[in-house]
Parts: C-alpha cells; sequence; structure tokens
C-alpha cells in the first residue's frame, strides 16, 4: 500500500493549533527488471450507489452535481523565463459566522510560473488530491487571541492536506515526479517547504487514501481506539459520526478485537453502510429517535465500555447515563459543536463520578511515536482483506467549496476528498515487511515534530 512515511501522526496537532491542524486483492505486477511480484493492493472495483453518487473503494471518480460558486480571473504579469499556467484556487471571501456556506468561498484564476525562485530550497507542487475535514471549520472565523486554530486569511487559498506531485525541487532529498503528503493549498500549483512534506513511497493504491485510511484519520482512528480506550476482548464499544473518515475504521478495528460494536450515522444509506460494509453489529440513525438515551439502552442493554466520542452535545449527554463502571469515552471531535455560537452544555456529568468514567480528548500528534506501530497493523490488515474503506469523491477543484460545505451538513457517506488532478500514472512498489520498511518513520518526523511543538503550543 502506499504509505505516507512520516507525517500524518503530527499533522492533526497542526493543523488545530496553526490551521495547517480498500479492501484488496492479490495481483501480479512486472517490475522494471522483469521480475514477477505478488501485491495485494490491486483494489477492488466493486462501487455502493448512494443518493445519486458512486462510493469507491478505490477509484472514485462520480462529480457532484454543480452548484453556483462565483469565479472571477486574476492576471498577473508574465514571468522571468518560466512556463506560465492558470492556477485556479479556492479562496475564503468572508469569515464564516454558524453554518459555513458556498458564497463564503470563491473561485478564483490567476497565471502561476512553474518556475522556483534561484536558490530556493522549496518544492513546486502540482496538487492532485485534497482532503475535507472538520477541524477546517475552526480556521473559517475571525482572528482571535482565543481560537484554537490560526484563521484563513481572507481573499488568500484556504489550507488543508493534500497529495501532489512535484514539478521542480529545490530540495536535495525531493525530485521532479516524486509524489508528496502535505500541507498545501487549495489550488492547482502550490510551492511548499520541505519540512512540512513527506514522499509517498509506495504508490500501489489509490494516491487518495493519504487523505484518510493511510493519513491522518486512519491513525486518529488507531491511536484513540487502542491508545486511549485501552479495549478489551469481549467489550462494548458504541461510535458517533461512524460513516465519516475516522468513525469507519474506528468501528471495524473494534470488531477486530473481538468486541461488540454500534454505530450511529445521520441517514438510512450511512446506517445501511455500516453494517453491510464496515461490519458493524448494530446502528441507527439519530435523526430518527426521539430519545437518544433510549436508543444505546436498546442497543446496550447492558451498557456501553467505550465510547469514541465525534458528536458531543445531546448525544454525549445520553451516552454517559448508558456508561457502564470504569468506561472510557476517547472524545476526537465534537462537530455538533462546531458551528454553533453558543455551544451546547453537558448535563449528566455527574455519571462520570459515580460509574468512574475516563473520559480523554486527545490529538495525533500525541501518539506520533506510535506510527510505526500503525503501519504494521494496517497494511496486513489491508492484505487480508480485513479493512474496507469508502470515500465520497468530488470531482474538481471548483467542486471543492460544495465538498467542504457539505461536511458540516452530514452530506458527505465516507471520506470527502476533492480530486484536482488525477495521478499520471500508479508506481507499482513491492512491499516486503512492513517492519524493516518503516522501521525509521518515528525518527523521521522528529524535526517536523520539534517544529509543530515550537510553533503550535506558545499559546498554551
Amino acid at each position: 500500500m502506499q504509505l505516507c512515511r512520516a507525517f500524518v501522526p503530527v499533522a492533526y496537532s497542526f493543523l488545530f493549533r496553526t490551521g495547517a491542524c480498500c479492501m484488496g486483492h492479490m495481483a501480479l505486477f512486472v517490475n522494471g527488471d522483469g521480475k514477477l511480484n505478488t501485491l495485494f493492493c490491486a483494489t477492488r472495483e466493486a462501487t455502493i450507489k448512494a443518493s445519486s453518487r458512486v462510493l469507491q473503494e478505490s477509484k472514485p471518480s462520480t462529480p457532484r452535481t454543480k452548484k453556483s460558486i462565483s469565479e472571477k480571473k486574476t492576471m498577473s504579469a508574465e514571468g522571468n523565463g518560466g512556463a506560465m499556467a492558470t492556477n485556479k484556487q479556492v479562496i475564503l471571501r468572508d469569515y464564516v459566522s454558524g453554518f459555513p456556506k458556498e458564497s463564503d468561498f470563491e473561485i478564483t484564476t490567476t497565471n502561476f510560473e512553474l518556475r522556483l525562485p534561484e536558490g530556493s530550497n522549496s518544492v513546486l507542487v502540482k496538487n492532485l488530491y485534497l482532503s475535507c475535514d472538520p477541524y477546517m471549520r475552526s480556521r473559517m472565523g475571525k482572528p482571535s487571541a482565543f481560537a484554537l486554530a490560526q484563521a484563513f486569511t481572507l481573499g488568500k487559498p484556504i489550507l488543508g492536506f493534500g497529495v501532489s506531485t512535484v514539478i521542480e525541487s529545490g530540495h536535495p532529498d525531493y525530485k521532479q515526479g516524486d509524489m508528496l503528503w502535505g500541507i498545501v493549498g487549495w489550488e492547482e500549483y502550490s510551492v511548499v517547504t520541505p519540512e512540512m512534506h513527506f514522499k509517498i513511497h509506495d504508490t500501489d493504491v489509490p494516491l487518495s487514501y493519504y487523505t484518510g485510511l493511510l493519513g491522518m484519520p486512519g491513525m486518529t482512528a488507531y491511536a484513540g481506539f487502542h491508545e486511549v480506550c485501552s479495549p478489551k476482548k469481549g467489550e462494548t464499544v458504541y461510535v458517533s459520526a461512524a460513516s465519516g473518515a475516522v468513525g469507519q475504521l474506528v468501528g471495524q478495528f473494534a470488531k477486530m478485537m473481538g468486541c461488540y460494536v454500534v454505530g450511529s450515522a445521520g441517514s438510512t444509506e450511512k446506517v445501511d453502510l455500516l453494517k453491510n460494509k464496515f461490519g458493524f453489529d448494530d446502528a441507527f440513525n439519530y435523526k430518527d429517535e426521539g430519545d437518544l438515551s433510549a436508543a444505546l439502552k436498546r442497543c446496550f442493554p447492558k451498557g456501553i465500555d467505550i465510547y469514541f466520542e465525534n458528536v458531543g452535545g445531546k448525544m454525549l449527554d445520553a451516552v454517559l447515563l448508558n456508561m457502564n463502571m470504569h468506561g472510557r469515552i476517547a472524545v476526537c471531535g465534537m462537530i455538533s459543536q462546531y458551528n454553533l455560537e453558543d455551544q451546547e452544555g453537558v448535563h449528566n456529568l455527574t455519571s462520570i463520578i459515580y460509574k468512574r468514567i475516563r473520559i480523554q480528548g486527545f490529538v495525533v500528534f500525541d501518539f506520533f511515536d506510535k506510527y510505526s506501530k500503525f503501519l504494521e497493523f494496517v497494511i496486513p490488515c489491508t492484505k487480508e482483506e480485513k479493512i474496507a474503506y469508502v470515500e465520497d469523491v468530488a470531482e474538481g477543484l471548483e467542486k471543492g467549496p460544495e465538498a467542504l460545505v457539505g461536511l458540516f451538513y452530514g452530506k458527505n457517506v465516507g471520506k470527502q476528498v476533492v480530486v484536482v488532478a488525477r495521478e499520471p500514472r500508479q508506481h507499482v512498489v513491492m512491499l516486503n515487511d512492513p517492519r524493516e520498511q518503516y522501521a525509521d518513520a518515528g525518527s523521521t518526523i522528529q524535526p517536523l515534530a520539534h517544529y509543530l511543538q515550537t510553533n503550535t503550543y506558545s499559546k498554551v
């Protein structure tokens, strides 16, 4: 599988603090030296039809219905000898209050010189895939000294995780044609700093997986469940927002542990996906439940041992009433609260005391030293077809605002990805023992970890 060597575990923390915060089949491929190698990474073509779009495990390509996003062209002067290209961008037009709207964003097109300045050690990249993540909402508001994340700059491209290919490099560790994973602008071309990017060494699954299964969501699910929750075989596990990029993986990790797993989602389509695709023991549509506590009691007559929290608010209140003694809650996110001016309070806090419940918030950066362990775990699981992964794909950068805004209305099914351009080709790399290939993941991440600690926690 293609695996980001070191960037993913710390990027989530960076984003929150500075705003930077598959089922496989066996296949045979011929290497350049003529040798025949067996790979597990040829992903199946099976699709899941879902409300006028197709969700795919490997090659998602169905576009969304286009909505009106204003577009304008801004022309720049000719460059100094470099080839010129148009560079489409998604910029933030207005700071967001409440739920974001597509009109808060704008599509612009500029002329862009495909050339690095003389002596630069930066990297010029063409962006291929962009990730839509809930944390991005925290960057859309007005700048504030008390804000969790640094605000986006009005009139500039918004930032997020992306997969890119190198056009020109001023850095000795990168060359033209390399594939990178890191923080980029929502635009067709970006100039990035090497410190915030890592090479993609294995491109034997869709590169978009670096925005999900093999990236920050995958590591978040792994760390939150295995490290924070300390699960045991036979325990009961509840996952909210279970069909999303993180939730779908938490549920599958829990099933591998021999746990009883229930998830909640916001549509019949998503509930069916949880039970029939991801193997949850049960699932329910929270929008159809007038009494969330009663719904949880129905699904967990003997109580909940582990809750993976992605929602917050009324859901957390209901869960507290149904937790078992010495239960554990991993607080990954609270998407129900992100767009509220006045966040909802939690009332059943006394349950924490007499039930001895442990509640722990976390960010991926806390567990960056576990990344090699994560790779050793996820590679065999994918190879043995123990993991299913679904992406919801918006085709074209102009679809980006619609896809990002839809995330906060629950319109996505699976990991939300925006395709800027398809990769020119798939590099096939033979994977041997993952412990050998990725044993240095922890050490290679040290410079980036130091950078993030220095630049992102100054307000704490």
